[in-house]
């Protein structure tokens, strides 16, 4: 019963996170705002709301290895669950922006959120470090790249929604969020009490996968229809924001205790599949069908270590 309210869970946040974005949109839209503001805006906080609100859920429960072991695990999964099976659908071409803006921060991230876990607790004021890198950034992204999620003629349509169902649409998502974060959570945790698994496990892989369904599905969805030009760019941006706003917020509102096996065994594995990423991407510019199933054997292969 727990794995099917936990699914049930996943599943509300899921939809949960569609309905605010659908909501808010249309509200933007109705305010006059851009389809590209839009997009940077609300669709990039609406995709990252489920692991957000599942971080805060856990932190605020003491299952601090859950709120931890979300980000982790979804980084983790992002570079090789996500990008192998992609790349295996079909190729994905490199482009410069990706080498010259993406990766470092992402690499920078990752290292930032290490350093200031090393101690065993991530405080409040790194906190604000993480938040302000999140909102420095996104004003960055704001006013010198163009990241259009929406088309005119969809503002348009966005426009012509009953004000009344965006309305609607954003309070269910927004209950949506808070409900299903508290049943991952709570289902989650019972698990791991059930079978003796740690939180830090759970974390790590179901929750870790579950909360990255939407960068999955809309990663392989590009892929079926050959456009993986931007899929590394969003995974990458992604990891960035799950490290500044979900880990900065999170310790915002209550600082997170690090256990020492998250140190000294997930965050070698992150750094370590982050390094690895960047002689994929750099022989041809492109991450092929054979790397994307090294990618895929990589991440078994950290399975297998942590639950051995």
């Amino acid at each position: 019963m727990s794995y099917l309210i936990l699914a049930g869970g996943f599943l509300i946040l899921l939809l949960g996170g569609k309905f605010l974005v659908d909501g808010a949109s249309a509200i933007a839209a109705r305010l006059g705002l851009s389809p590209g503001l839009i997009g940077l805006t609300i669709v990039a906080f609406g995709t990252s709301a489920p692991e957000l609100l599942v971080s805060v859920t856990a932190a605020l429960k003491g299952s601090s290895d859950i709120a931890i072991g979300n980000v982790i695990g979804s980084n983790i999964s992002n570079i090789t669950l996500v990008l192998g099976i992609s790349a295996i659908i079909f190729p994905i071409y490199i482009q410069k922006s990706t080498l010259k803006l993406d990766y470092p921060f992402t690499l920078i991230s990752s290292v930032m959120f290490y350093i200031m876990a090393f101690n065993g607790l991530i405080t409040f004021y790194e906190g604000i470090i993480l938040f302000t890198c999140f909102v420095a950034l996104n004003w960055y992204f704001f006013k010198t790249i163009e990241r259009v999620e929406f088309s005119e003629e969809e503002a348009i349509l966005m426009k012509k929604q009953s004000p009344w169902l965006a309305v609607l649409q954003l309070l269910g998502g927004a209950a949506g969020l808070y409900f299903g974060s508290e049943l991952v959570v709570g289902n989650a945790s019972l698990i791991a009490r059930n079978f003796g698994v740690s939180e830090r496990i759970i974390g790590v892989t179901i929750i870790a996968i579950g909360t990255s369904l939407p960068e999955l599905v809309t990663s392989v969805l590009a892929a079926l229809k050959k456009e993986t030009e931007m899929a590394l760019g969003n995974i990458l941006g992604s990891n960035i924001m799950n490290v500044f706003s979900i880990i900065g917020i999170t310790a915002l509102i209550k600082p997170i205790d690090v256990a020492t096996d998250f140190i000294y065994t997930d965050f070698v594995w992150m750094l370590g599949f982050t390094v690895f990423l960047l002689p994929i991407m750099r022989i041809d510019y492109k991450i092929s069908r054979l790397n994307g199933v090294a990618l895929i054997l990589g991440y078994l292969l950290y399975i297998y270590f942590i639950i051995s």
